[in-house]
């Protein structure tokens, strides 16, 4: 992710005071360690960093972990090594609650949705949920799903200032941010089976 939007994400973070925050996908470490940095900053008595990533041995050689242990965060940092259709369930099993969520795994339109699913379930009322590349088609689709759905709403200057991609890519499309940044409702919202909307 570009050094901007992980400032950005960083001071998000920070303005909301987080505590716990789960990731998914962690590459090359960019916006964890922006995470890590929120955490710090905010000083809260037990932070916590959720990173799922199943890719980060084979295939980026553990870069990202490296780097955040060489800040010294992985101290909060706890690295689940497996799929996020996998590992959120888990977390939703395990308990855990978290103030919000950042998503930069799987781009595909399903796996997209399946992470939002658990993660609902796992990010307290009124917490965020960051999603990077939000400017593709199949992450779109599944985030408007749940603005539509469920009461997220988008905080629409939250990455004001940030990378502009075009939509679907096309160069004659609408140039947005690349990562929206959404608000859960106060309590969680099942409306009517014949009031949802498919996206």
């Amino acid at each position: 992710m570009p050094e901007r939007d992980c400032d950005l994400l960083r001071d998000l973070l920070i303005s909301e005071r987080v505590e716990t925050v789960v990731e998914v996908g962690l590459a090359y470490a960019g916006s964890a360690l922006a995470v890590g940095e929120a955490l710090v900053a905010v000083d809260p008595p037990r932070p916590r960093h959720v990173i799922i990533d199943p890719f980060q041995d084979h295939a980026y050689s553990n870069v990202g972990w490296d780097l955040l242990r060489a800040a010294g965060l992985d101290s909060i940092a706890r690295l689940v090594r497996t799929w996020s259709s996998i590992a959120l369930p888990e977390l939703v099993s395990e308990g855990l609650v978290a103030d919000a969520a950042f998503v930069d795994g799987s781009h595909r339109y399903h796996e997209v949705f399946v992470d939002l699913y658990f993660l609902r379930k796992i990010v307290r009322p009124g917490g965020l949920i960051v999603v990077d590349d939000d400017w593709t088609p199949s992450v779109r689709t599944a985030v408007r799903y749940y603005e539509q759905n469920l009461g997220w709403t988008a905080i629409p200057d939250a990455f004001s200032g940030g990378t502009l991609r075009n939509i679907g890519d096309d160069p004659r499309a609408e140039a947005v941010p690349r990562c929206r940044a959404l608000r859960l409702p106060d309590s969680l919202v099942e409306p009517p089976f014949e009031q949802f909307h498919p996206y």
